[in-house]
């Protein structure tokens, strides 16, 4: 298959590059690792009349610590991520689920940015984003604005960006929290997701001070169980501890069934991940 007729421009400014979408009066599309949107020219699934290169704009390549958070640009790629220092320091629940990220291939093109943009429900890194409740920098006509991952996901492959914002950069808050875990499974090693979940606990005296825990593959956006991690900081802690948890993380979703898997497997699944990552994050805390 070969992609319809577009035009092509490659700024060199992120300025540039907005009002590249703007003149396109919103038939235009990004290309940074173009992992997702090849395909979907190739298809004809997408067809914009302009391509708006992105990835001659350095500015947009980067990870650095800024205080309590971890800043990385839309253009980093995934290797990048997977192999940072201080990404394994500061966000090691991150550090851990990139190694899950689709295939070696896809890793040294594919950009955070791209991934975060793409909302697909069963990609790690939109859930990373949920897990450490960051915020995306979004720039677009009238400046930079910024905005919650919680209220940037709205659906399957769906977010909230207008035809003319680009995300800039991303920040990420440090959780520090003493143990973590980050389970997933799917059919084979670099395919989607069929159920994961990522936890993070700073533990008190007899219980818990702090707690969070994401998942994905359960719903059409990644989610974080804001219900469950209360839970967790209500109980003493003990050898029921992710049994509870367990059950608390399934009663919590209602998947739907697919060609994958059924509903009912996915919320088992779910519910066993939970188990282990509970048990590996107690297993490991300070």
């Amino acid at each position: 298959m070969k992609p319809a007729r577009f035009d092509y421009i490659a700024p060199k400014t992120l300025a540039a590059a907005v009002d590249a979408l703007v003149a396109s009066n919103g038939e235009g599309k990004l290309l940074a690792g173009g992992q997702s949107l090849l395909p979907l020219l190739n298809f004809r699934m997408a067809r914009p009349s302009v391509l708006v290169d992105l990835n001659g704009i350095k500015e947009l390549s980067f990870i650095e610590q800024r205080g309590n958070n971890v800043v990385i640009g839309a253009l980093t790629r995934h290797f990048q991520i997977e192999h940072s220092p201080l990404i394994a320091s500061e966000l090691p629940v991150m550090s851990a689920a990139m190694r899950h990220v689709a295939h070696l291939a896809i890793r040294n093109r594919g950009t955070i940015g791209g991934s975060l943009s793409h909302a697909d429900p069963a990609a790690e890194l939109p859930m990373m984003a949920m897990f450490y409740g960051a915020r995306l920098t979004v720039q677009g006509p009238a400046g930079r604005r910024t905005i919650a991952a919680k209220d940037f996901f709205v659906d399957a492959l769906t977010n909230c960006l207008e035809p003319e914002d680009i995300v800039a950069e991303i920040e990420f808050p440090v959780l520090w929290h003493d143990g973590w875990a980050f389970e997933e499974v799917a059919r084979r090693f670099g395919d989607f997701a069929l159920a994961s979940i990522a936890v993070s606990i700073k533990p008190g005296r007899s219980g818990l001070d702090e707690a969070r825990v994401a998942v994905m593959g359960v719903a059409d956006t990644p989610l974080r169980l804001e219900n469950v991690e209360k839970q967790l900081c209500e109980i003493e802690v003990d050898g029921r501890t992710p049994d509870r948890f367990s059950e608390w993380v399934r009663s919590s979703v209602t998947p739907n069934s697919d060609l994958h898997a059924s509903a009912e497997y996915r919320k088992h699944l779910l519910g066993e991940l939970a188990k282990r990552a509970m048990q590996t994050a107690l297993a490991t805390k300070g």
